[in-house]
């Protein structure tokens, strides 16, 4: 998910100097979104941690 974010990301960067306005806000949007999903599940693993086994 890290690495979509990233290449929506690079996408924005390059819609961005090309002029593509419209293209560039709606993929740092949905780059923006994927970060913050990504660190929601981060955390959510992390406090939760892995169970040993019984």
């Amino acid at each position: 998910m890290l690495s979509y974010a990233l290449t929506f990301l690079i996408v924005a960067i390059i819609a961005g100097i090309l002029g593509f306005g419209v293209v560039a806000g709606t993929a740092a949007w949905i780059a923006k979104a994927l970060f913050v999903l990504f660190l929601i599940l981060f955390l959510l693993s992390f406090i939760t941690g892995r169970k040993p086994a019984a």
